[in-house]
């Protein structure tokens, strides 16, 4: 596995496999979120395998299927409902991670200044900049939210 830790209590990775979730429990994940849907690429582990394996090791589990380059409003609140709910260390991953950091960038839009979110993406390896106006813009929406 090529995990990745964004924040105190945010790990990304790419595809990971239902053997790969004991050693994820023994590193003190609490949840994992899958950020990818069944079938995208062949020879992907299917969703009910990893969340059977992370039921099994105590390990909470949420799929947000998302398409590459289609992240909605919706998918970010329920990837940062996922996150808050967890009570703990997660672990988000998709093909390549990238899916899952840009759900974290888009979630701290309107807390973390734009420009930073994408220089921590890049710390880790992955290129947000594409991202740019969207967290500007979501950063205002966030800000007039209750």
């Amino acid at each position: 596995m090529d995990i990745k830790q964004i924040t105190p209590t945010l790990w990304v990775s790419p595809q990971i496999a239902p053997a790969d979730v004991e050693a994820l429990a023994g590193l003190g994940v609490r949840a994992i979120v899958n950020d990818r849907p069944d079938g995208e690429e062949a020879g992907q582990p299917d969703s009910a395998e990893i969340a059977d394996a992370a039921g099994r090791h105590g390990i909470g589990y949420r799929q947000i299927p998302v398409k590459a380059g289609e992240i909605t409003d919706r998918d970010v609140d329920q990837f940062a409902a996922a996150i808050e709910v967890a009570k703990g260390p997660v672990l988000a991953f998709c093909r390549t991670g990238t899916r899952a950091v840009m759900l974290w960038a888009l979630s701290q839009a309107g807390r973390v200044a734009s420009d930073e979110l994408i220089r921590d993406a890049a710390r880790h390896g992955y290129d947000i900049t594409a991202l740019k106006p969207r967290l500007d813009a979501g950063g205002a929406m966030r800000r007039n939210r209750p």
